[in-house]
């Protein structure tokens, strides 16, 4: 298994800058794409063990460069 923020599972288009512990708790939790997390609110995220302010805080960046954002 690799490890390091720049692991992203295959299959996944998570960013990269969230880091492992993140992407882990997302992929565990049935996010695997960005589009997936649109709508979806912040504090069921941050709920997840791993998924902390700067991973957040990237995921909001890389949804509002597609229009789209966590609620």
């Amino acid at each position: 298994m690799a490890t390091g923020s720049d692991s992203v599972p295959p299959g996944t288009d998570l960013p990269r800058g969230i880091g492992a512990p993140a992407t882990r708790a997302l992929v565990a939790a049935g996010y695997t794409r960005l589009d997936a997390l649109a709508g979806v609110p912040v504090a069921e995220l941050a709920a997840l063990h791993g998924v902390g302010p700067k991973a957040l805080r990237v995921l909001g960046e890389a949804l509002a460069e597609r229009g789209q954002s966590l609620r």
